[in-house]
């Protein structure tokens, strides 16, 4: 038995999950896999030869959970913890292969795709006390990879590899969602080569940004985040200090793109130059408001879009990592080679894929 589970690509909503407001994103055709064989002991022997690495999770019967609390950074070991709690019980070891084609630490979210088809592999192996649907399977692995490490991060990238295809996620504790039934045509990763600082960036912009709206609320307890607008922003940004008010600004204009993105994507007929230029201000905002870009990643967005690509954005926490390009299908392949030209590792096109599933 394979489990397999997609990368993502967040289109809109990036630093929006951990304020419970919504995000769009898709599921992407590279994927983390992961098969076992039982191996007669009394636990998981785990070659992730991607990393040049083995891991060893023991688990003795007569110790229970003792041995498998929650350490921060250990996913494997706290997935093992954490659904044990819906009725999986491991009960006999097994020689545990992980490998994948998403790119390691580029904010294509490697590491959620592994959790959600580790969860997958384990409740399929061992069983569950509810009915296993990929909306449980996402569930699960956000318990494992956020809050029992106690981790900074919302739910867009566990769901979303999870459900697939594309999805609008309301990432309050609902969790309700819906497939947006589209398919983008042309999008366009590219990989920096430098790595994304997800714990620094997302742990500093979520605090100053949850501590912004916590003063707005604290003084004004009427206000409500999601439905603010820009005319709040300048009624309420003076009860802020001057620091902290670019986090509240990117925090109220990049919902309303996300909006904005929503309706247009649910549009019979997709307009590519309104969703490329909507693409465009949300990266505005993380470029030049919340700051998360590096050089490289500049130079590669303005390649794409100098040759001819509808919009471009950053993905991800930021720091590094990678970008994405939306591009008319006659301009594809010169958008691919300007990103690389402007010193990108790699890019290369993908297409929106279905979520973790077992082969």
């Amino acid at each position: 038995m394979i489990s397999k589970a997609p990368g993502r690509i967040c289109l809109f909503g990036d630093h929006q999950d951990y304020l419970e407001l919504p995000i769009i994103a898709c599921a992407i055709n590279r994927y983390i896999t992961i098969q076992g064989m039982p191996n007669g002991t009394d636990g998981f022997v785990i070659n992730l030869p991607d990393l040049g690495k083995k891991e060893v999770i023991r688990f003795c019967l007569s110790d229970g959970r003792k041995n498998l609390k929650p350490t921060k950074g250990a996913h494997l070991k706290t997935v093992v913890y954490v659904v044990q709690n819906y009725g999986c019980m491991p009960d006999q070891g097994y020689d545990i292969t992980i490998e994948g084609d998403i790119p390691i630490n580029a904010g294509l979210s490697s590491s959620s795709a592994m959790v959600v088809a580790w969860v997958q592999w384990l409740f399929m192996t061992f069983g569950c006390n509810q009915q296993i649907t990929p909306e449980l399977i996402g569930k699960v692995a956000f318990e494992a990879e956020v809050t029992a490490q106690n981790a900074p991060g919302g739910k867009m990238d566990q769901y979303t590899s999870a459900i697939g295809d594309m999805i609008y996620l309301e990432t309050d504790v609902r969790s309700k969602h819906h497939k947006i039934d589209t398919t983008l045509k042309g999008l366009i990763i590219g990989e920096s080569g430098v790595s994304k600082n997800t714990v620094g960036v997302l742990g500093d912009i979520k605090g100053k940004s949850l501590e912004a709206v916590a003063i707005i609320q604290k003084k004004v307890p009427t206000f409500e985040l999601a439905s603010a607008t820009l005319d709040a922003y300048e009624s309420y940004k003076e009860l802020l200090p001057t620091a902290l008010q670019p986090f509240f600004y990117a925090a109220i204009q990049n919902h309303l793109i996300t909006q904005e993105a929503v309706f247009a994507l649910s549009e019979k007929e997709i307009n590519y130059t309104h969703i490329g230029a909507l693409l465009n201000d949300h990266h505005d905002v993380l470029k030049n408001t919340l700051k998360i870009t590096v050089p490289v990643i500049d130079a590669m967005i303005d390649a794409a879009l100098e040759a001819g690509a509808y919009g471009a954005k950053i993905v991800g926490s930021g720091g590094g990592g990678c970008i994405c390009a939306l591009a008319p299908l006659e301009k594809q392949e010169a958008v691919i080679k300007a990103i690389q030209n402007a010193g990108a590792k790699d890019a290369y096109g993908v297409q929106i894929s279905k979520g973790a599933h077992i082969v």
